[in-house]
């Protein structure tokens, strides 16, 4: 669990996390989906010590998840593979619950940051899997 392919898979992506989705989040589909979202619903300025422990607590259990699962046959593929199916499971199903239990964000809201989860995590497996093949 602490190998040294996880804790630099961690690291990678963690900056990854923060970079990549204010890259994503707050630069791209700010201005898209802001008609999409309750107003007042996000703070004016994110809490960035907390942002920073929520990327690398998501960040570690990625990389352990990959490192146990990856059948030691590790690549970008596969990795890229496994960020889709995480893409999937936080994207679609946490975001259609999301969508069916409050009104937080409307359905092109939700269609929208699905499309955004799927990169976000793609990238994310992409970035474990070449951390992992150079490394295990």
């Amino acid at each position: 669990m602490f190998s040294k392919a996880n804790l630099v898979s961690t690291i990678v992506t963690a900056i990854w996390g923060m970079g990549g989705g204010f890259l994503l989040w707050g630069i791209i589909a700010d201005p898209i989906m802001s008609d999409s979202m309750m107003s007042g619903l996000m703070k004016p300025e994110p809490d960035f010590f907390h942002l920073a422990i929520g990327c690398l607590i998501q960040a570690f259990g990625f990389s352990s998840i990959y490192g146990k699962y990856g059948r030691n046959d590790y690549s970008a593929k596969d990795g890229l593979g496994m960020g889709a199916l995480v893409g999937v499971m936080i994207g679609a199903g946490e975001k259609l619950i999301d969508f069916a239990t409050s009104n937080m964000i409307n359905f092109e809201g939700t269609i929208m940051n699905f499309v955004i989860y799927m990169i976000f995590f793609g990238i994310t497996g992409l970035l474990v899997g070449l951390v992992y093949k150079k490394m295990a």
